[in-house]
């Protein structure tokens, strides 16, 4: 009987284990006070802004998961101006966050009558936040702030997790975040997986309609990560998306 017992003991913590390396390696959080499951890291960032530990699509933080165009909520086979739900290829203008293009007419009697207005919008709406839709309202896509906030707080080196290469920071209470070098998709391909990360935020680069402002981290020279900053890359390419929490009440 005592055998018995100590084997059930045995069992037990042997289960209780292997969930406990489980939850260390997922992108779940279980706590029951949290309206979601997705987990996320205070890095000890002035601005208090909490950042999830995985992409959106990825089930560990290694995962490079789903791939999104700016402004659109679901990934696809083929990331192109083409099929990019906001742009009009009759008339070549975006239909939406629209900073640098007009387009009317004259009428007869000389007025100026516009069809298609600058809308005003430099960041995405919630509807077509893909952290927003996926994860629900506790979860946003970054702002380019957000983003230059993360990048300068914290210190980066490039690594492997689980044998994928990526880029680790280090926040200001000694906390860690990684972002796997997922690479992007243009078209039906992808390109520079294991050497690049490329994630949006959910600003527009307000002097050009074309682009987003999103975060670069790459394999540099003797195997020195880097980062930058940039707005170059058109709405259309697949990036990942590592969202943040939205501060709760």
């Amino acid at each position: 009987m005592n055998h018995n017992m100590k084997t059930i003991k045995l069992i037990f913590l042997l289960l209780s284990f292997v969930a406990g390396l489980a939850s260390l390696s997922s992108c779940k959080d279980d706590e029951p006070d949290n309206p979601d499951t997705h987990e996320w890291v205070d890095l000890g960032l002035p601005s208090g802004t909490l950042w999830a530990t995985c992409n959106i699509g990825a089930n560990a933080p290694e995962d490079y998961g789903d791939y999104f165009a700016w402004g659109e909520t679901k990934p696809k086979d083929n990331y192109d101006l083409n099929n990019y739900k906001w742009y009009n290829h009759d008339d070549n203008y975006y239909t939406k966050y629209n900073q640098s293009y007009s387009k009317g007419y004259y009428d007869d009697s000389g007025n100026y009558v516009p069809v298609v207005t600058k809308d005003g919008k430099t960041e995405l709406d919630p509807e077509d936040d893909a952290a927003y839709v996926n994860w629900g309202p506790s979860w946003r896509m970054p702002t380019h702030e957000q983003q230059q906030e993360l990048v300068e707080q914290c210190t980066w080196t490039w690594t492997t997790r689980n044998g994928v290469s990526g880029m680790q920071g280090t926040g200001p209470n000694g906390k860690t975040i990684f972002f796997p070098a997922a690479g992007w998709r243009r078209e039906e391909s992808l390109d520079l997986a294991d050497v690049y990360c490329c994630c949006w935020s959910r600003t527009l680069y307000p002097l050009v309609s074309e682009y987003a402002y999103n975060l670069n981290f790459f394999l540099g020279d003797n195997f020195l990560g880097g980062y930058y900053l940039n707005r170059n890359y058109a709405r259309d390419i697949g990036f990942s998306v590592r969202a943040v929490r939205v501060p709760q009440n």
